[in-house]
Parts: C-alpha cells; sequence; structure tokens
C-alpha cells in the first residue's frame, strides 16, 4: 500500500507556512530607518546615475554642455525684454539691481521647477530599471535633485559673473549662498519624491505640471519685487506671496549675492521659513514616497 505523500504545510496559513521556511514577501518595504540606511548605501550609484543622465541631456546638441548654462542665460534675456523693458516690472529696482535681480529669480526657480517636472517622471519613466532591480526607489527621486544641483552649479559661473559686471563684487555675504542652496536641496528633494510618487500612478500629471509651475512663477516674484508691484494691495496677499518657499529662496540668494538688495527687502523671519519649508517638505515628501514603496513598478 502506497503511503500518502506528506504534506509541507500541514494546514498552515501562508504566511505560518512562510515564515517556517525562512520566506518573505518579495519587494516588501523595510522599517524607515532600515530604508535610509539602504538608500545611503547606494549613495555612489546615486550619483553616477544623476551625473550620467545629466551628460546624456546634451549629448546629441553640438555645443553639448554648454546649453546647461545658455538655456536659462537666454531665459533671462527674453524675460529682461518682456517684463524689464516692455512691461516696466522693474519699477523700483535700481537698473544694476535688476539684471542680477531677475537672473538671479530665473536660475533659483529652475532650480526647482526642473527638479519638480522631471520628478513626476521618476518612477514612470524608469519602469524598466524599477522591474529589472532592487533598490529603495527614492534613489530616483533624489538622483533627479542631485542632477538638477549639478546643473545650477554650472549656471552659478553666469550667476556670479552677472553680478560682478553689475557691481556687485565679493563680499562675505557670498557665504550665505551656501546654506540657502542647502535648503532649497533639502526642499526640492521632498517635493521631487511627492511628485514622483503622484506621477507613478497618474501619467497625466506630467502633462498639468508645467502650468503649474508657471503660475508659481508669476507668483513668486521672479522678475518683479513683490512689496513693490503689492503696493496697496490687502497684506495678506503680499504676506502668502513673499512666504512661498521660491519666493524665499530666491529673496536669500538675492541678498546674499546682490549689493544693491538690502534685508529691507526680506520678509520677516526669513531664514525660520527657509529652514521650515525645507524640513516639512524634505521629511514628509520623504516618508510620504516610502510609504508606497510596495507599489512602483507594479500594475
Amino acid at each position: 500500500m502506497t503511503g500518502a505523500t506528506p504534506s509541507l504545510g500541514d494546514g498552515l496559513p501562508p504566511a505560518e507556512l512562510a515564515g517556517r521556511y525562512g520566506l518573505s514577501v518579495s519587494g516588501a518595504r523595510p522599517g524607515l530607518a532600515m530604508y535610509t540606511r539602504l538608500l545611503w548605501g547606494r549613495r555612489h550609484f546615486i550619483v553616477a546615475f544623476s551625473t550620467a543622465k545629466l551628460t546624456a541631456q546634451y549629448s546629441q546638441a553640438k555645443l553639448g554642455q554648454v546649453w546647461q548654462v545658455a538655456t536659462p542665460l537666454l531665459n533671462a534675456c527674453v524675460y529682461y525684454l518682456v517684463f524689464g523693458i516692455l512691461l516696466g516690472t522693474r519699477r523700483g529696482i535700481p537698473h544694476d539691481v535688476f539684471v542680477p535681480f531677475l537672473v538671479t529669480g530665473i536660475f533659483i526657480f529652475t532650480f526647482t521647477q526642473s527638479s519638480v517636472t522631471a520628478g513626476v517622471r521618476a518612477i514612470s519613466g524608469n519602469l524598466g530599471l524599477v522591474r529589472a532591480l532592487h533598490f529603495p526607489r527614492a534613489a530616483l527621486p533624489v538622483s533627479i535633485a542631485i542632477q538638477q544641483l549639478q546643473q545650477l552649479l554650472y549656471s552659478m559661473v553666469i550667476l556670479v559673473a552677472t553680478a560682478i559686471v553689475f557691481g556687485s563684487y565679493p563680499s562675505p555675504r557670498w557665504v550665505l549662498m551656501v546654506p540657502v542652496l542647502a535648503l532649497q536641496f533639502t526642499f526640492n528633494v521632498g517635493i521631487t519624491m511627492v511628485m514622483a510618487r503622484l506621477g507613478s500612478k497618474t501619467p497625466d500629471l506630467a502633462q498639468l505640471t508645467p502650468f503649474v509651475m508657471r503660475t508659481w512663477m508669476y507668483a513668486s516674484g521672479v522678475m518683479y519685487s513683490i512689496p513693490v508691484m503689492l503696493r496697496g494691495k490687502p497684506d495678506w496677499i503680499k504676506i502668502a506671496l513673499q512666504h512661498n518657499p521660491l519666493a524665499i529662496y530666491m529673496d536669500l540668494m538675492r541678498y546674499a549675492l546682490i549689493r544693491g538688495y538690502g534685508a529691507e527687502n526680506l520678509p520677516a523671519h526669513v531664514w525660520l521659513f527657509a529652514l521650515a519649508w525645507a524640513l516639512l517638505l524634505g521629511v514628509a515628501g520623504y516618508i510620504y514616497f516610502w510609504k508606497a514603496e510596495e507599489q512602483y513598478g507594479r500594475g
């Protein structure tokens, strides 16, 4: 008489059966602390990936990496013609201040704008990588933020040169550019992670993002002084616009770099707000992205 085939499960529930044989869920989300350690362990990959993406971005253009600087500079020229000359948004700002004021605003705004726009496709645009390899998915939005930081650092050459040409020579205040960029980079990482999670489930968000960013640009004082242009308007409008994160980071960079842009142009408690925005988006964006770790690349 043939004996019955022994059962491996002995009627155990799937979870207990998996535990008996040391099995775990494929792609399960690790705890936040472990996830952070895994992400730190991929830091060399993140930097290399962001550098490679930046290099490839202009590989088909004859001028290559020159466009990293030329693109925002050309934007500055167009905005100066339209807003500075034709529409007169430079009123209340001396000419030797307005040009570096405008260039600084465009470069700093573009830093965040590019991070947000690219962040929407951080997961959906790298599905092959996400599905083929096991790594913390946060590496992708972080690499995008680093890529945009690298691009901004190239552009800083033009920004500094513009400031010097218009009379803003190196001073101790220039040191403040470092913490300003650090705070904005932290903010960018957080908002890029938020957009990456949203974009992974809603690809159409990529079509809406340019309109949102354009509205944000006009509300942030990129090409005009908020206090001057809103003189006579309700105070709550001026306060809301001056304390939005991009307006804060632009104002701080202008204060650090431009000699004629003094502290009287800054809103109250500006450094506190700059830090708060960076921590809020940096921490909340990271946790928000981590909570959906198991969903990326599926479906």
